[in-house]
This record gives C-alpha cells, sequence and structure tokens, in this order.
C-alpha cells in the first residue's frame, strides 16, 4: 500500500510504453488528454499521501520540481509532464 514514486513508475511505464508506441504512431491526438490525465491521477496520489502537500499550490510546486529533477521518471513525460 505504501508505494513509493519509483515503484510507481516501475509499474505503469511497460504499459505506458506500450500505448506510446501504438497510439502514437496512428493516433497521438487521442493518447496526449489520456497521458496528462495520468499525471492528474499521480498528483492526486501525491496529495493524498503526503499530508503537508494537500493544499493544490504546494502540490503543484512539488510535481514541477519532481518533473525537472527527474524528467525520465515515468516514460510518458517525454511527451507531457502537464496534469491540467
Amino acid at each position: 500500500m505504501g508505494h513509493t514514486f519509483a515503484e510507481l513508475a516501475r509499474k505503469i511505464n511497460p504499459i505506458v510504453r506500450g500505448w506510446l508506441q501504438y497510439y502514437g504512431a496512428y493516433y497521438r491526438s487521442a493518447l496526449l488528454p489520456l497521458l496528462e490525465r495520468i499525471n492528474a491521477y499521480l498528483v492526486r496520489w501525491i496529495r493524498k499521501k503526503y499530508k503537508r502537500l494537500r493544499p493544490f499550490r504546494k502540490a503543484q510546486q512539488c510535481w514541477q520540481r519532481i518533473t525537472r529533477q527527474y524528467p525520465r521518471l515515468f516514460a510518458h513525460w517525454a511527451w507531457t509532464p502537464r496534469f491540467w
């Protein structure tokens, strides 16, 4: 239950890479909203896991810091690191 960000990345990256390869070649415009939605779920997970990040502004700053420090942590961040 107490996953880390790296564990989440390890679990979902193979699935998302498959989506990127298949839909990225045929229907890229439909894939971008899905990738942003995944990011929104990750932000929600961060806000629930860490009490100090429950305010939206703090969670947003944390998200920006993480995506800058680890730009390849999640496979889909190469396409879109934003979450809304």
